[in-house]
């Protein structure tokens, strides 16, 4: 066996079991894969794709722990990769991170302008996605760091720390019948809302979880008219007087939307955002920069004492 068969193997998994995708990203040929695969059942002498036919449906039980082997094995070989690059030199290279449309477009642009202004040679990609596919990405390779508020802190082989706590806010235009509120800290209630039509976030967004289960707890049941993955597109709707939008404290600039702003941290708590890493994944030097740019106070001893844990 061989790490090229491993590789293969990994991709595969990776592109829901598609040949024709997996040669794609790899640069190679469907038949180079296939037979590469099928060399490496004979050798273990165990099958590890279940098939039908000529179609490839998944992996058998001993398939998925040699996936997990080679998951393994290709992790290590990364590590031993990304340490000696920070030994060669300047750093360069590509760090990604995946997140929601929420943390990329109100809480990253400084920290990505100074790290970008540090790392000259590093190429950076925002990865934007919901909570589980951002654990998803963590978990296979796909992504160097995850930030977001859901799903990140109790995801197996995954270690996080809090970045930052946020809270929700109803958002409403100036001469609504709500505007008295803006001005009323704690006084909005849940039956105040659901007396109008809700537009919010999509269940996997922004503490979404949070809005549902209050609601639930005081046996109401809003009116929820639409979801939306970012507060750009319910700021919009709001204006065109759609409904009341209900959206992370964060993502309201009142003077620049041009809507009223009513506290809701006394109905739906407080959330935090979290930044998470994948267990065993070794973390370039410009890695933790990074972090300590978006995480001020977590310096690389710190962090190492959370992530090896």
């Amino acid at each position: 066996m061989n790490l090229q068969q491993f590789r293969f193997l990994r991709e595969v998994a990776r592109s829901k079991f598609s040949l024709t995708a997996a040669a794609r990203v790899l640069h190679t040929s469907q038949p180079g894969i296939s037979k590469a695969l099928i060399d490496l059942e004979r050798e273990l002498g165990v099958p590890i794709l279940a098939r039908q036919g000529k179609r490839i449906l998944g992996v058998t039980p001993p398939g998925q722990q040699v996936l997990l082997a080679a998951e393994r094995v290709m992790q290590e070989l990364d590590n031993l990769k990304k340490l000696a690059r920070d030994y060669a030199g300047a750093p360069s290279g590509t760090l990604r991170v995946a997140t929601t449309h929420t943390q990329a477009r109100y809480v990253l642009p400084q920290v990505v302008q100074r790290f970008a202004e540090k790392y000259p040679q590093v190429r950076l990609k925002l990865l934007q996605s919901d909570p589980p596919q951002i654990v998803q990405m963590l978990a296979s390779g796909q992504a160097d760091i995850g930030f977001a508020t859901e799903s990140l802190a109790d995801a197996p082989g995954l270690a996080s720390i809090p970045v930052y706590e946020w809270h929700h806010v109803a958002i409403v235009p100036p001469g609504h019948a709500l505007r008295k509120f803006a001005t009323q800290p704690g006084k909005l209630t849940l039956k105040d809302l659901a007396r109008h039509p809700l537009v919010t976030y999509e269940g996997h967004f922004a503490g979404r979880t949070k809005i549902d289960a209050a609601f639930a707890a005081a046996g109401i049941e809003p009116s929820i008219v639409l979801e939306a993955i970012d507060a750009d597109v319910i700021k919009t709707y709001v204006a065109l007087g759609l409904g009341v939008g209900i959206i992370a404290g964060v993502a309201s600039d009142p003077a620049r939307d041009g809507l009223l702003a009513l506290p809701c941290r006394h109905l739906f708590g407080v959330q935090a955002a979290r930044l998470a890493v994948k267990r065993g994944a070794y973390l370039r030097g410009f890695v933790y920069s990074f972090i300590e740019l978006l995480a001020p106070g977590w310096d690389k001893a710190r962090l190492e004492a959370v992530f090896r844990e």
